[in-house]
């Protein structure tokens, strides 16, 4: 079986899901099977919720304060589990919870999912990846048709419900694009952390 639970440089990570509604193409997955201390991050079947929830209650998170959504796939994809296990990591664990997402939840389960998510993740990542539609459907490639559009509008929703959220982009972009994207950043007064490539 795949991990549930992993750790990443300072972090501990949860990879409920290998579902995606999106195919990248510098997505990590297409090119290793594990990240950090994990062999692999492919789940022959998604865990079920319970699986998901003893696997938090089995972790040592000593010396950790926040468990980080984020494995091969998309965790939204997995709303109900990824929903129940933040709210029993935060109450039976005291972890701060953060979801890092491509921001496509909303289409994926058809309804704002914002108001919901603000009641259990402290804080949330948004995959950039582009600073414009039409980059971003080419290097993205989402299954949902505007894409861009529901990314947008996933981390407004977010900034009012949530406050701390902001974009990130690998620094594998052209300098041109990292700061047509901080320009981005700016005019949609969303923080953008530039990440280095794992």
């Amino acid at each position: 079986m795949a991990d549930i639970l992993y750790t990443y440089k300072d972090s501990v990570y949860a990879n409920i899901t290998n579902k995606c509604n999106c195919r990248c193409t510098f997505c990590i997955r297409f090119v290793k099977d594990g990240v950090g201390d994990a062999d692999t991050l492919w789940h022959q079947t998604n865990p079920t919720l319970t699986q998901v929830l003893d696997a938090i209650r089995d972790f040592d998170f000593s010396g950790y304060n926040e468990l980080v959504f984020c494995g091969y796939g998309e965790p939204t994809c997995q709303l109900d589990i990824l929903l129940e296990a933040a709210a029993y990591a935060k109450r039976e664990k005291g972890l701060k919870i953060r979801l890092n997402t491509n921001g496509q939840g909303s289409a994926e389960n058809g309804r704002d999912i914002v108001p919901e998510l603000a009641k259990v993740i402290d804080s949330v990542s948004v995959s950039l990846n582009a600073p414009s539609k039409e980059e971003y459907e080419a290097v993205t490639k989402p299954l949902h048709p505007d894409g861009f559009e529901h990314m947008l509008e996933f981390t407004r929703r977010c900034r009012e419900e949530i406050k701390d959220v902001r974009w990130s982009i690998v620094d594998v972009l052209p300098e041109e694009k990292i700061e047509r994207c901080r320009a981005l950043s700016k005019e949609h007064n969303i923080p953008l952390k530039i990440r280095k490539k794992a």
